[in-house]
């Protein structure tokens, strides 16, 4: 029942002479004020004549007891007598003295800090009870004066939390708990007010922290430096402003989508740091997700399949951290900001101004300036990309279907080299850093003088230049389609839509003469390869058509040794009606670098199983990646072992008609070769026939399979017209 309820009246027991002071000094019971020291709690119970009870006094509400006597009541405890009529005379004229007369120590009743009574004097029935409303057959419970519990003031106010009260306890109905027993506060921070507020401050500063890490975090892994983080960012102050002005709702609206905006722009920082790190340059929003799959795909060949599945789930549950830090970081600046609004108007104000100074001044710490906007110019980076993406997709399927040399006919295409068995030949990261960087170019310099002078030997000649890849660090593919067709090929969407169409490849064009038996050997496709029609192989060998028997070597499906002991098995060992065309990849150089197969004997190559022991006495992939001091010379030994196998085949079952054109695909990543490094990759061209090297004497290449540092650079899709035109094939009339 509802307190300010009216109970049944009930003529109270007191002299006629003061029933006109009673009735003045007692107010109606809507007007009567709640002591503040009530509970919210309104247990209640019946009575022998169907009036309510008064509800129990709070802990902290003090009555006095009468005199003589110093034992308390306990908290709802009922008294042993019931309560008796208060002389409202006696008690308006010593309510001025009220105070001085109580014991110290005791908290006063009452309505607002209620009046005592003197020592001697009846125990005061409840003050939210209008005294007309108690009549003095009601039991009414009376709290004895003690020492202040916990919550409560002196006046008999109660500052505890309401929700420490009992809901149990109602006067008058069982026994009370113990006597002046206080409520322990439910919440940590009640009991911990210090450390409360210290953890506070310290979580509200580390998500400052992390909101002005996710803006100014850079997107490559050598740009880390203190500096890039003692500057000002912009997004924080105009994020500020408007949180601080917004009303409740829609501030926790925006504060939500800001906090997702800027997981998702960590996110894609990160992806950035990666792709540059391994690729050379920014993940693409519009091109690059198909890359998981292969990413998805070189893990489970170097860690297992247990250690990618582990990777993958790691990688997700990262993504969900970031989006999630992130959000709630933002919600509690925002609610600090709005709990201290002058503060943090002031602050904003302050930090505005100051980066409006730093930007008017130009002033920088080493590098950047200190007033920074690199969000908001990371943004209009991602849009100008997707837009020049989307332009570029439709301004290249226009470019790819001119060709120069679309139209020729078979008979007029590489009339030179008719006869000759051709070899284009991809050794996996073979790039300029691997014959010019100190920590892999002593041991690189010295197996190309030893291949050299062993080609030599068997009666061959060499020339080498420097062709600059449409590729970094990894996606191969766009090497290889870069220098058979011509194009341009430097992303995925490029890629898909030229070998999608007829334009003429390299290896196409010795197909359509028809003077050629074309295949491709690719120990490194595993699956269904349906580009190898676009490329005009009539064959292709993958890695299930190899025969291999022996253990991977890390991604490597199997040595490239093995791999060209197999090609001469399946093809160039047998007797042909027409010359052999290959188009050959070999993969022993690709990262990790660990293990690395050894050489052995032609002749023991079998079925590769022989390779069993040589993989188990390698090094661990992990070992090596990491250590950038290893993975350097790791790498080193992986470019010795491909140039070995591939010269050493060519020395062995090469003949008088053999013509080898081999180069690296793209420059390894950057831990290898460099933050800074270009993409320049060694291409050379062997023959056994010296007039098939006279037909490039103009290009200016160096002699042997070292290109000299002044040796011409061309970009790779150049190759493939000056390659057909060096070797007789004519343009296309148009």
């Amino acid at each position: 029942m509802d307190r300010t309820t009216p109970e049944p009246e009930v003529t109270p027991e007191a002299p006629p002479a003061d029933t006109s002071d009673d009735i003045q000094h007692s107010a109606p019971a809507e007007d009567a004020a709640p002591a503040k020291g009530v509970a919210a709690e309104h247990a209640v119970s019946s009575e022998r004549d169907g009036v309510e009870e008064a509800t129990a006094a709070e802990e902290g509400l003090a009555g006095e007891a009468p005199a003589g006597e110093g034992a308390t009541a306990s908290e709802g405890e009922p008294e042993d007598k019931p309560a008796v009529d208060i002389d409202t005379d006696a008690a308006s004229d010593k309510v001025s003295g009220a105070e001085e007369e109580a014991p110290a120590g005791e908290a006063s009743a009452g309505e607002k800090g209620e009046e005592e009574t003197p020592s001697g004097e009846a125990p005061a029935v409840e003050a939210s009870t209008p005294a007309e409303e108690n009549p003095a057959e009601e039991e009414t419970p009376a709290v004895a004066k003690g020492p202040a519990v916990e919550g409560s003031t002196a006046s008999g106010e109660d500052t505890s939390d309401p929700d420490t009260s009992d809901p149990d306890t109602s006067a008058g109905d069982g026994p009370a708990g113990p006597p002046d027993e206080p409520a322990a506060p439910r919440k940590w921070r009640d009991r911990h007010p210090v450390a409360a507020r210290n953890v506070g401050w310290t979580v509200t500063g580390l998500s400052l922290l992390l909101i002005c890490f996710a803006l100014l975090m850079p997107t490559s892994a050598p740009k880390f430096t203190p500096g890039v983080f003692l500057r000002i960012p912009v997004e924080a102050v105009l994020g500020a402003a408007v949180l601080i002005v917004l009303p409740r709702r829609p501030r926790i609206a925006v504060a939500i989508l800001a906090g997702a905006s800027l997981g998702v722009l960590t996110v894609l920082n990160l992806l950035d740091v990666g792709f540059n790190m391994f690729l050379g340059r920014g993940f693409n929003v519009v091109l690059d997700w198909v890359l998981f799959d292969d990413a998805q795909s070189y893990l489970k060949d170097t860690m297992g399949n247990g250690g990618a599945i582990g990777a993958v789930i790691a990688v997700l549950a990262l993504v969900l951290i970031v989006l999630v830090l992130m959000t709630l970081a933002v919600l509690r600046v925002s609610n600090v900001m709005t709990r201290n609004r002058d503060a943090a108007s002031r602050a904003t104000l302050v930090v505005g101004t100051a980066w409006v100074t730093c930007a008017a001044l130009g002033l920088q710490l080493s590098g950047p300036g200190i007033a920074a906007r690199t969000t908001v110019a990371r943004v209009e980076d991602r849009v100008n990309r997707v837009q020049a993406t989307l332009k570029d997709e439709a301004a290249f399927a226009k470019e790819a279907k001119k060709d120069a040399f679309g139209g020729t006919p078979g008979d007029q295409l590489l009339t030179d080299l008719r006869g000759k068995d051709v070899m284009i030949a991809f050794i996996e990261s073979y790039g300029r850093s691997a014959i010019e960087d100190e920590a892999t170019a002593a041991g690189v310099d010295a197996t190309l003088t030893a291949k050299n002078e062993a080609l030599t030997k068997a009666g061959y000649s060499a020339k080498s230049g420097w062709l600059t890849s449409a590729t970094y660090g990894g996606s191969s593919w766009l090497g290889h389609s870069t220098f058979l067709s011509g194009l341009w090929i430097n992303n995925q969407n490029r890629y898909r839509t030229v070998t999608a169409g007829e334009h003429l490849t390299l290896t196409g064009a010795f197909k359509r003469t028809g003077a050629w038996r074309t295949v491709g050997v690719m120990p490194g496709v595993q699956k269904n390869w349906p580009e190898g029609k676009f490329y005009g192989l009539d064959n292709v060998y993958d890695s299930r058509e190899l025969g291999y028997e022996g253990p991977k070597f890390s991604w490597s499906t199997m040595p490239d040794q093995y791999a060209l002991s197999a090609f001469e098995r399946l093809e160039h060992g047998k007797k042909r009606d027409k010359p052999l065309m290959s188009e050959i990849i070999l993969t022993s150089s690709h990262q990790p670098w660990a293990p690395i197969p050894k050489m052995i004997p032609w002749d023991q190559v079998g079925d590769g199983s022989v390779y069993e022991g040589i993989e188990k006495a390698g090094k661990d992939p992990a070992d090596v990646f990491y250590d950038s001091k290893k993975v350097k010379e790791e790498y080193g030994k992986s470019i010795q072992y491909s140039v070995n196998s591939l010269i050493d085949y060519v020395v062995k079952y090469g003949s008088k008609n053999t013509v080898l054109v081999f180069l690296g695909d793209h420059q390894p990543l950057a831990s290898v070769s460099g933050s800074n490094a270009s993409r320049d990759v060694p291409v050379s061209i062997v023959a056994h026939d010296k007039s098939v090297l006279d037909k490039i004497d103009d290009w200016g290449w160096t002699d042997g399979i070292k290109p000299d540092k002044s040796a011409p650079v061309w970009r790779m899709d150049s190759f493939r017209d000056r390659f057909l035109t060096a070797y007789g094939s004519t343009p296309a009339k148009r």
